[in-house]
């Protein structure tokens, strides 16, 4: 059963691709009335394009689009055209938020931009998401923003080429925060009455995600480098074994007695106190040591039997699973979204909203 929270909300998007119609989904999710207006002219978001070489090619819909544009009222219209142009005014009169993405310059030329907006309705949010801030003409999709913050060159294996993350991380992340954005936003219209203008860059959603890797070189002057999936402060973390029935599994051991349990499952305990592994900063500096001693340990599991005894013992370890093999899983279950799109297209994709919100009884 969805949430119904915001079933008084009413949300204009004028955005497309990815960020933006994700954070119109999240509110549709949780019970807002979301417009979805798409330009008529290209037939619509170009991500209904974007299919894969299998999917029914005659759709007016894509799998990629589907991931993003669940319970939305879609209108296609042409904003240059007077009538299209006034439909979407008329709607913002009574709407509550307004999503958009347009390059710099084009929304005053729609009459869609946030002073316009905002003279027919004080009490709107007007919630712009850009590419590299509100005055950039700059063009890009995520794997420009991966390359700009510093996310490609920390990504892949040492000495070869870098590789994007397989989503577009960077558009998910400049969604959460402008949906933190415009629920700020919301709050502070309860105490004014007044509406407020929000943006987001992806750029500044991206570096604001560097976390301790834009610490390590701002405190430390260590610049991040490609490490395939391990972790440059902690051993064994992202390391990648084999099991006796050839699945990967990986580790992510971050405490000394996630360390000691580590090896107690393996059958190895005296290797919790060899010189070289006892501490964290010996593990990271004999990595490869270390390793060449973890893997004939796990080889000779079979990976149920590994993973019950992992977990008994609370070591953090994951499976490392295919597309199918996420979906086995109850949880994954329960995160899927089915729909009818108004082609008849059946759609399905991932909720946007992962937590629950429950009033105290």
């Amino acid at each position: 059963m969805q949430n119904t929270i915001f079933k008084d909300l009413k949300v204009v998007e004028l955005a497309s691709v990815l960020a933006g119609p994700a954070v119109g989904m999240f509110f549709a999710e949780l019970g807002a009335e979301v417009i979805k207006i798409e330009n008529k002219t290209t037939q619509g978001d170009v991500t209904r394009r974007w299919k894969l070489p299998g999917e029914d090619q005659n759709s007016a819909y894509s799998a990629y689009y589907c991931s993003v544009n669940w319970g939305k009222k879609e209108q296609l219209l042409n904003l240059r055209e007077a009538a299209d142009q006034q439909i979407v005014q008329q709607l913002i009169q009574s709407a509550d938020v307004v999503i958009t993405n347009y390059k710099a310059g084009a929304a005053e030329k729609l009459g869609m931009d946030a002073p316009t907006l905002q003279q027919l309705n004080p009490r709107l949010i007007y919630a712009y998401l850009s590419a590299f801030g509100e005055t950039s003409h700059r063009t890009a999709f995520d794997v420009v923003l991966q390359a700009e913050a510093g996310f490609l060159f920390m990504t892949g294996e040492p000495d070869r080429d870098p590789v994007k993350m397989p989503v577009a991380l960077i558009d998910i992340l400049a969604a959460h925060q402008l949906k933190e954005a415009i629920l700020l936003a919301l709050y502070q219209r309860t105490q004014t009455g007044k509406g407020s203008y929000v943006s987001v860059s992806l750029l500044e959603a991206a570096l604001a995600s560097l976390a301790n890797q834009a610490t390590n070189w701002l405190m430390g002057e260590h610049i991040p480098q490609r490490m395939g999936t391990q972790h440059p402060n902690i051993a064994p973390y992202g390391d990648i074994f084999y099991t006796k029935d050839e699945k990967p599994v990986i580790l992510a051991v971050g405490t000394e007695k996630q360390f000691i349990a580590l090896c107690h499952c393996l059958g190895i305990p005296e290797v919790a106190n060899d010189d070289r592994f006892s501490q964290n900063q010996a593990r990271v500096q004999n990595r490869t040591f270390l390793k060449e001693v973890l893997s004939p340990a796990i080889q000779v599991h079979l990976m149920e039997d590994l993973m019950q005894d992992f977990h008994r013992e609370g070591v953090p370890a994951g499976q490392i699973r295919t597309m199918p093999e996420v979906f086995e899983q109850p949880k994954a279950q329960e995160m899927i979204l089915d729909a009818q799109m108004q082609d008849g297209t059946h759609s399905r994709r991932v909720k946007t909203v992962a937590f629950s919100l429950k009033p105290y009884y």
